[in-house]
């Protein structure tokens, strides 16, 4: 999933995201519903991993880069940032 470090995953998104690969797997497997086989012996089928699995291990991965960078690195500073006040009501 190209990007996907830097997604604001919230549950839903992973949730969304789970459903719509099972549903791509059920129909690559040519299993509906009604077959009544569980999610994870499909992915287990394919030999592919939970998505919010992957992402985490993207986002983990990533996080690792940004704390291997020099000081001076934008990534860096971004990354240790504080604001300090709130967010102006609207904004």
């Amino acid at each position: 999933m190209y990007g996907a470090e830097c997604w604001p995953a919230t549950k839903e998104v992973e949730t969304r995201l789970s459903v719509m690969v099972t549903k791509m797997l059920r129909w690559t497997a040519g299993v509906t519903r009604m077959d009544r086989i569980r999610n994870d012996a499909i992915r287990q089928k394919f030999g592919v991993a939970p998505i919010a699995e992957k992402m985490r291990e993207a986002r983990l991965r990533w996080y690792g880069h940004v704390l291997r960078r020099k000081e001076d690195s934008v990534r860096k500073m971004g990354h240790k940032l504080e604001v300090s006040r709130k967010r102006l009501e609207g904004a």
